[in-house]
């Protein structure tokens, strides 16, 4: 008899519920922690543990605060517009436990959380072309063999996570690579010191200090000893505080966590005692410790006996403070390539040794020549007067030169102004003032080091700065890296030849070798030196010839195209000598834009001038010109409308073209005029040098 329908419906479900926990028992014994073998997916997959994720990535970081040598015994000083960092945590200005630093025992760490910046593409290097700080999204140049340790990696050094198998075999196919973003923190605005800031102390904060008339003789002798006031120097603390200066668009700039380390190297002859410590203690208090190498003391020789045992003591207190003594006076020059010779940092920084560090200063400079290995920058000099050592902040300003060779400050031009972001971007610079830069060491070799030929001081900041823009690099000021620099109008220490002699022969050595056919323009300004030897420079040439470098036309039209060439093809030079008073046209800007008359020396410089075959009167980058009704003859731009335009024949008047006047002398004989011709022997005008025409 055939089963119903009714029964063969029965025995089929009931078929299904028994296959089901025989399928569910076999899931459950497979997937028991005693199975024969596991399924593991990667704890990433699922969020993973967030502090082994963040330590992977390099994001917790402890910085021992006692690397700087400061010892155990310490104070940090964060403040921002004058408003302490975690006040609420302080007590008579000392740092105490909830302020965010870990201590254990007498040792503290800073708890570094930095930022990430997603790169878009990390398989490519970083070579920003602006913005420090790793902002503008840019990349860095490849730099061979040499190139300094840092760089964004393209591939994470996290191994491959895959699926293992029973056997604890590899799967064949790997999951997707998981890459590394670079890591970044803002700016670290560290002030260690030894003991809190008394701002109540004399220079705290950068005011003036004000001294009484009954000091007037102790001042007279510091301004002696030093060529500033070394009385006030010494009343200051060698750890004040100094008052915010950088930009407030640097407050919020992210740095790399692979930063290179630099040596600090720091010349000195001389030195006094207060300025010399406090250097080292800005460097010491404001560097982060990780960042210092090594800082380097170089004394050039000095005599005064402070700075022999004395010094040693004091500095045997900082591990990281070295002292290298010349055995004879070698000069700045030399004694800088001798801390480089020792130098173990991926870059060096040069500093004078009467400088003070504002906070934040060191990072800003690692990060452009992390990002560029060819970038030579200098940090924004602020300004420490002579007299009160007040601390002053410096304006948007690059490094010039006119056609002497010497340096001086000039504001930024509207070009560089369109080309930066806002007052906290990178200023290109034509030139340094050589005292205070960083440079990545083995770069700094390639591009061949200093002059070996040049002596003590002089014409080398202009030397390194051609060299670096005519053969491949580029030169910066970073107004987020502020040092303060006592600027002093003379030097307490003597030249072996007398300075101004030293620095023209250095400055012969620049024109021979970086000036090509403008070489003429120098020597106009200085025809003494046509006669004069500067040495042998072959070696700087074949350098040049080695290096590939572009030509000084190059560097006039793409890096100073500001400065007036003046006209090359002239009729006459050098003095411009009046028949009737037998003075000479003389021209300093100091005392006015007018040329006046001085008594001929032969010298040049002042007197130095140049007919052009256009009949224009030269000064370097001026030439003489007249307006109606003002009868003296001014220096203005030889781009000026009111240029004259002269004619002249040996011996004879000097005529002006338009107005048919010609050149005088005033009626008390001390400036030069135009005025109606009337063949007067102060009319008649001799140039020291008629050239053919």
């Amino acid at each position: 008899m055939a089963p119903s329908k009714k029964i063969i419906q029965v025995i089929f479900l009931t078929s299904m519920m028994w296959f089901s926990v025989d399928v569910m028992l076999l899931i459950t014994y497979t997937t028991a922690p005693e199975a024969n073998f596991s399924l593991k997916l990667p704890q990433a997959f699922f969020g993973g543990d967030k502090k082994h994720e963040r330590d992977e990535r390099g994001g917790s970081k402890k910085l021992n605060v006692q690397k700087s040598g400061l010892g155990e015994d310490f104070h940090v000083n964060q403040e921002r517009d004058g408003i302490a960092v975690g006040d609420s945590n302080r007590k008579n200005g000392v740092v105490h436990p909830g302020d965010g630093i870990e201590r254990n025992g007498n040792v503290a760490h800073f708890n570094q959380r930095p930022n990430f910046e997603k790169v878009e593409d990390t398989n490519k290097q970083r070579i920003p072309d602006g913005d420090e700080g790793g902002n503008d999204g840019g990349r860095r140049k490849e730099s061979g063999d040499k190139s300094i340790k840092g760089e964004v990696q393209g591939k994470s050094s996290l191994s491959e996570s895959k699926v293992t198998e029973t056997t604890g075999e590899k799967a064949d196919k790997p999951q997707q690579e998981i890459k590394k973003l670079p890591a970044f923190h803002p700016v670290r605005d560290l002030d260690v010191t030894s003991k809190p800031h008394d701002l109540d102390g004399p220079g705290e904060k950068g005011k003036p200090v004000k001294t009484d008339p009954e000091d007037a003789s102790k001042v007279a002798i510091g301004f002696k000893h030093a060529s500033f006031n070394e009385y006030v120097s010494d009343l200051i603390s060698l750890e004040r505080s100094l008052p915010e200066r950088r930009p407030p668009e640097c407050r919020i700039k992210k740095y790399s966590d692979d930063l290179p380390d630099t040596s600090i190297i720091i010349c000195f002859t001389e030195e006094s005692w207060s300025t010399l410590l406090r250097t080292v203690h800005s460097v010491l208090n404001r560097s982060p410790p990780d960042l210092v190498r090594e800082i380097l003391l170089v004394d050039d020789f000095s005599q005064r006996d402070y700075l022999k045992e004395p010094l040693d003591e004091y500095m045997a207190q900082f591990p990281k403070v070295k002292i290298i003594r010349l055995e004879k006076r070698e000069g700045l020059i030399r004694a800088r390539l001798r801390g480089a010779e020792v130098a173990q940092g991926a870059i060096m920084t040069f500093l004078d040794s009467h400088v003070e560090c504002h906070v934040g200063w060191l990072e800003p400079l690692l990060q452009r020549i992390w990002e560029d290995r060819t970038r030579v920058v200098c940090p924004a000099l602020d300004s420490i007067d002579a007299t009160t050592f007040s601390y002053a902040g410096s304006a948007d300003i690059m490094g010039a030169f006119e056609w002497d060779l010497q340096f001086h400050w000039v504001g930024i031009p509207e070009r560089e102004q369109k080309r930066r972001k806002d007052d906290s971007y990178p200023i290109r610079t034509p030139t340094i003032a050589g005292g205070l830069f960083s440079i990545e060491r083995n770069w700094f070799y390639e591009l061949g080091s200093y002059d070996k030929g040049m002596d003590i001081w002089g014409g080398e900041n202009i030397e390194i700065s051609l060299r670096t823009w005519m053969c491949g690099g580029s030169m910066e000021i970073l107004p987020c890296s502020r040092v303060g620099h006592i600027f002093r109008k003379t030097q307490p220490y003597k030249f072996p030849e007398g300075n101004m002699i030293t620095f023209l022969r250095n400055t012969q050595r620049v024109v021979e070798v970086w000036l090509d056919e403008y070489k003429p323009i120098f020597y106009s300004k200085r025809p003494e030196l046509r006669k004069r030897k500067f040495g042998d420079v072959s070696e700087r040439v074949a350098l040049r010839e080695r290096l590939k470098c572009k030509d000084f036309k190059w560097y006039l039209e793409n890096v100073y195209p500001e400065i007036v060439v003046p006209d090359i093809d002239v009729r006459a030079r050098d003095e411009l000598r009046n028949l009737g008073i037998n003075k000479c046209a003389d021209f300093m800007l100091n005392k006015g834009p007018q040329i006046s008359l001085f008594p001929c020396h032969g010298q040049g410089g002042h007197q130095s001038f140049e007919l052009s075959k256009k009949g224009h009167v030269q000064y370097d980058t001026r030439c003489a010109t007249g307006k109606r009704n003002i009868p003296k003859v001014m220096m203005f731009s030889c781009k000026s409308k009111d240029t004259l335009t002269f004619e002249h024949s040996k011996g004879g008047e000097m005529k002006d073209v338009d107005s048919q006047k010609c050149l005088d002398l005033s009626l008390d004989r001390q400036y030069v005029i135009l005025a109606d011709c009337n063949g007067r022997q102060t009319q008649r005008w001799r140039w020291g040098a008629y050239l053919k025409d």
